[in-house]
This record gives C-alpha cells, sequence and structure tokens, in this order.
C-alpha cells in the first residue's frame, strides 16, 4: 500500500509533507544519522530551473529569494504562465524531497531524536513560511487572465485543483497542521517501539505474524494472544493522541467555512468525482455481495478444521493443514523471485525493480524502530521511487513487493514525460492503487517462480480470498471513518462501539468470545485512521478495477496489460473517470459492478 496524501502543485499544504514518504539513501554526510547511505551511480537529477544546486533548503533566507522571484514574474500570456508554472513545479519539487527525507527518517527510525528534530524543525521553521509564499502564488494563477486561456483539458485537473486549493487556504489552519504532524511523529514513535518476547527472542508484530499460520493451534493463539495484549498495553495513549487529532482536525475545518470535518477532507483530498452517497453504495453493496461469501468462505474453513468455534488466531493457517507457504529465507531472493514475475508479466516491469534493487532504492526487512506498513515513494528532484515494507518471509510479503512495484511502475510510466511528471505527478489514490493492486494480480499467474504448482494454487487462493476479506475492512474502515467525523464529541466508548457494530456488520463467523477489549480496539492498529484522514474507500475503488482487469487479461492478456499500460502513462493528468476509461475500467463501485465480480471471485475460488 502507498502512504501519501494527492499533492498540491503551487500550494504547500499547511499540514506539511508527511503524506509523502521517502527514504533518503542519498542523503548529504551532515544526515548520514537519520538515513542509510547508498553508491554514488544513481541517474543524476533532472535539471532544476530556477533552485540552485548549492542551496540549503532548510534556510528560509535562501528560499525566500525564489518565492519572491515567482510573485514578481510578469505573466503576459499563455506561453509564460506556461513557463512560470515549470519554474514553480521545480521549487515545488526541490521542497518536497526536503521534506520528504526529513519526515520518512522519523519513520524508518522512530528512535532517533536527531531525525525527529531535522523533521520537525523543517515543519516549524521552513512550512508557515513556504504555505504562506504559496497562497500568494496561488492567488497570482487565479487572477492571472492567462490563466483562463489555458488549453482545456490538458490545464483541466491542474487549474480545477490550484483553484480548489486557494478556497481551501487558511492561515489559521497553519499552526494546527504542524501540531497534527507532532501528533503524527508521536504516534509512529509508539507504533515502532511495538516488540515482544516470544520464542525466546525479541521480535517486531511484524514479525509475529509468521506464527499465525503455523499447523499448532496452541502455539496460533498464544502467538495472536501475544499480539494484541502488546497492542492494548498502549491503548490509552493512542485514544488519546486520536482524540487531539479529531479536535485538531474538527477545527481546521471550521477554520475553512466547513460545518464538519468529512466535507473538508472530500474537498482537500479532491474527491470531485464521488461523494457520500457512492461511498454509502460501496457500504451497502459489500454488505450485500460480499459478506455471504467471505462468511461461506470461513464456514468451509472451519469446517475442514473440525472445529465447534472458528476463532480470530484460525483465520491465516492452511485449513487443510498443509505446512505454511513460505516462499523466501532473505529478502534478496523476495527481490529476485518478484523480478522474475513481474519481467513474466512484461519485461518493462522486471527491469524497474531491477533497477532499484541495483540503486538500494528498497527497504524491506523488518526491524524494531521501524514504522509498520509498506509505501512506494517519490524522489521528487530524482522522479524515482523508492519502496518500505516489512518483510518477515511468507506469501504476504510476495504480495505487498509486487504492490508496490505496481507503484513504481506507475511512476516509471511517465517519468520522463517534460509535462506530465512536473505538472501531473501527483496521482489520485483512487488510481494510484489501480497500479498496484492490478500488478499483484497480474503477478498472481507466475507464482511457480516461488513454488511448485500445488502450491502456487494455494497462495493465489490466498490472494483471492484476502479480496473478499479485504472488501469488507474497507468498508468497515471507510464506515467508522464517516461515523467518526459526523459525531462531534462522541466519548472513546461511543466510538468503541460503533466500531463493534460495524465489525458485525461486515464481519465474518470468527468468535472473538473473551476477547472483547481487543476487537473493539482493533481499528487503532489502522495507521490511515490516524494518519490519513479518509484515505482508505481508495483501495476498494482501485480493487474493483484491477479485478476487472484481471479478468479481461484471462480473455486476452496482452489487451488487457496495453489497456492498464494507457492508464498508467497518463499520470494525474486527467479527471479519475478518463483514467478508468483509458484503461479499458468501469469507474462505479456500486453492486453494478460489484455484483458481477464477486461471482467471478466466488467461482475461482
Amino acid at each position: 500500500m502507498i502512504f501519501f496524501n494527492r499533492k498540491d502543485f503551487l500550494l504547500i499544504s499547511a499540514l506539511g509533507l508527511a503524506g509523502l514518504k521517502v527514504f533518503p539513501k542519498f542523503a548529504r554526510a551532515a544526515d548520514a544519522v537519520c538515513a542509510a547511505s547508498i553508491g554514488t551511480d544513481l541517474p543524476p537529477p533532472f535539471p532544476r530551473r530556477i533552485v540552485p544546486e548549492n542551496i540549503d533548503l532548510g534556510n528560509w533566507s535562501q528560499l525566500k529569494p525564489l518565492f519572491d522571484r515567482l510573485k514578481r514574474a510578469r505573466i503576459d500570456g499563455v506561453e509564460e504562465l506556461e513557463s512560470w508554472l515549470l519554474d514553480g513545479a521545480d521549487l515545488i519539487a526541490a521542497l518536497e524531497q526536503e521534506g520528504a527525507i526529513r519526515s520518512i527518517a522519523t519513520t524508518c527510525h522512530t528512535d532517533n531524536q536527531d531525525c525527529e528534530k531535522r523533521h520537525l524543525d523543517f515543519q516549524n521553521k521552513i512550512m508557515p513560511r513556504a504555505s504562506l509564499s504559496g497562497f500568494q502564488l496561488l492567488k497570482k494563477y487565479v487572477n492571472a487572465p492567462a490563466a483562463r486561456q489555458l488549453p482545456m483539458p490538458t490545464y483541466f485537473v491542474l487549474d480545477r485543483s490550484l483553484r480548489n486549493q486557494m478556497e481551501l487556504f487558511r492561515y489559521r489552519n497553519i499552526l494546527p497542521g504542524i501540531r497534527l504532524e507532532k501528533l503524527s511523529v508521536a504516534y509512529n514513535k509508539i507504533m515502532g517501539a511495538m516488540t515482544v518476547a516470544f520464542d525466546g527472542k525479541e521480535q517486531t508484530l511484524q514479525q509475529m505474524w509468521k506464527y499465525l499460520d503455523l499447523t499448532d493451534r496452541p502455539v496460533r493463539q498464544r502467538a495472536w494472544e501475544t499480539i494484541i495484549n502488546r497492542r492494548l498495553q498502549d491503548r490509552e495513549a493512542l485514544d488519546d493522541r486520536f482524540n487531539r487529532m479529531l479536535k485538531l482536525r474538527t477545527s481546521m475545518a471550521r477554520n475553512a467555512g466547513f460545518s464538519d470535518y468529512r466535507t473538508y477532507a472530500f474537498r482537500s483530498r479532491e474527491r470531485f468525482d464521488y461523494g457520500v452517497k457512492e461511498c454509502e453504495q460501496f457500504h451497502s453493496a459489500v454488505e450485500k455481495l460480499v459478506v455471504p461469501l467471505r462468511k461461506k468462505i470461513q464456514l468451509k474453513r472451519q469446517q475442514l478444521m473440525g472445529l465447534d468455534r472458528l476463532r480470530p488466531w484460525d483465520l491465516s493457517v492452511d485449513p487443510q493443514g498443509r505446512p505454511p507457504l513460505r516462499p523466501f529465507e532473505q529478502t534478496g531472493q523476495l527481490v529476485k523471485g518478484c523480478t522474475e514475475i513481474l519481467n513474466r508479466v512484461n519485461p518493462d516491469f522486471g527491469s524497474t525493480l531491477a533497477f532499484l534493487n541495483q540503486h538500494e532504492l528498497l527497504d524491506l526487512e523488518s526491524r524494531k524502530n521501524k514504522a509498520p506498513g509498506g509505501y512506494q515513494s517519490t524522489l521528487a528532484e530524482r522522479r524515482l521511487p523508492f519502496i518500505f515494507m516489512n518483510a518477515v518471509g511468507m506469501q504476504g510479503d510476495v504480495s505487498t513487493l509486487l504492490h508496490e512495484s505496481g507503484h513504481a511502475n506507475h511512476l516509471m510510466a511517465f517519468r520522463n514525460d517534460p509535462l506530465i511528471f512536473p505538472l501531473f505527478r501527483s496521482v489520485g489514490a483512487e488510481f494510484s492503487e489501480v497500479a498496484s493492486m492490478t500488478m499483484e494480480h497480474l503477478g498472481s499467474q507466475y507464482y511457480e517462480v516461488f513454488y511448485n504448482a500445488a502450491d502456487a494454487d494455494r497462495a493465489r487462493t490466498l490472494l483471492l480470498e484476502g479480496d473478499v476479506g479485504l472488501l469488507c475492512w474497507i468498508a468497515i474502515v471507510d464506515a467508522f471513518q464517516h461515523w467518526i467525523y459526523t459525531h462531534p464529541g462522541h466519548s472513546v466508548e461511543e466510538r468503541q462501539e460503533a466500531f463493534l457494530e460495524l465489525s458485525r456488520r461486515f464481519g465474518g463467523i470468527e468468535d472473538w468470545s473473551g476477547y472483547e477489549d481487543a476487537r473493539k480496539n482493533q481499528w487503532q492498529m489502522q495507521l490511515h485512521i490516524f494518519l490519513y484522514p479518509f484515505y482508505y474507500l481508495e483501495y476498494g475503488i482501485a480493487l474493483l478495477a484491477a479485478l476487472q482487469i484481471w479478468m479481461a487479461a484471462k480473455k486476452d492478456r496482452e489487451a488487457a496489460i496495453a489497456a492498464y499500460r494507457r492508464g498508467l502513462a497518463l499520470g494525474g493528468s486527467r479527471p479519475l473517470p478518463e483514467l478508468f476509461a483509458a484503461a479499458g475500467l468501469r469507474f462505479d463501485f456500486s453492486a453494478q459492478t460489484l455484483g458481477p465480480l464477486v461471482e467471478h471471485l466466488g467461482s475461482e475460488l
């Protein structure tokens, strides 16, 4: 999964750059404490237009003249405006990369105070000034007569985005944004410090996952209990951080003239092509079509395992008692195998992962004091992807690396376009996830790279069963956030009860008796709820698209992949429905689209 917010082009968001995660392995020597070093053979960055090569991007006195230059520039016609936009893109890319370097260091090294200080210094000293200067540039653009003469549809998405950001900007939201960033850092520190003693050694919670598919049921139960008990130790601290985040977000929405944060979030996430009604249609479709299939799958699992009750620690083990899938022991084997899979899908896809591995743009192994999750990020000036994950030797790691490689290939598809990358590199999360989830499913055809034929079929079954479970979890997370932000002033207990109700509505048949505390606090494991509010439905939209491509590839593989690549090459230059159309996809997530896909999933399983 990818963890980023849609980037504004000229306006540096008052929320900072926490959404863009970049691990600075090419960082300056002075930053070595916060970043591992890599070789010096990376391709050179693209030439800058107005940003000096030796600038200190953490020094406002060196940045201010660049903003002033853009403010003073004459814009007498369309050509001058287009050049001015590219100059602005040059400055924004440099700032994105600098801010991202400092931000991601705190997630790669959650225990390092120097990394945290560098990141927060940038947020406190640079970002507020950049936000105000960026707002002046937005006004200059909106008031320029040439802006209304830009050729459409080429600039439609950019123009719409800039005018939207102009309307949303409030000076009063700068300080709450800084405070939110500090709380985000605090959240990552709490999560990164979660380790347990198990099997005679200290392990991260990600490393504990490998015990949950063992055939020894008592060991599974003990491992599962160890994980949840460790999570519950910090539940009050997490509730406290979230309550403070909730208060700040509500305040920011009201500052911007919105009655509630949900409405504000939909605008700030630029959800121009769907709204609350469509989200609720997705929830209803999942409840009607997907939940019954999930329960059917789980009932079959229970019967195969000969259990009177299916418990939470019974959901990952092979129901026929076969040994767990272990596709690799070392991350080098993971990279080699996934590169071969991607080569078989399309040689260009494989060459991207090989390139990232060659240039050390991968950070894959789970370790203590490393933030959870996985993502692909963009080195904005280098126009290169970086992949982060927490691999522990399981089949899920194969899916994750294929997923993030989909994001990486998305970026590479328009990397060299002189207009799309500078101005439209920020692809909406909905279509970004189409890139990644599609790669998971196209790559699943070649699991034999890691397994024999029987185990490859097992892995494909896990992927499809995972799709069913994921759609239900997406509905829970999205509906839960709708509840949170439309019930101001709710208590911790009311929030827990709302989550429990949604868990029952979209859940399976597993029995949580005796573990009620764990279930009602289960939402705390989902970092999106804390760090990226209302970023989760995108995975559902994208999964429906990925399944469409997967089905199309069964009929005509080459045509399906060609359409997929056409969509990727557009970056974020077209509205969401047009990106979907370019890839041969239906942009709809109601029962009308979900029904045939769920039916096909059921028949495959």
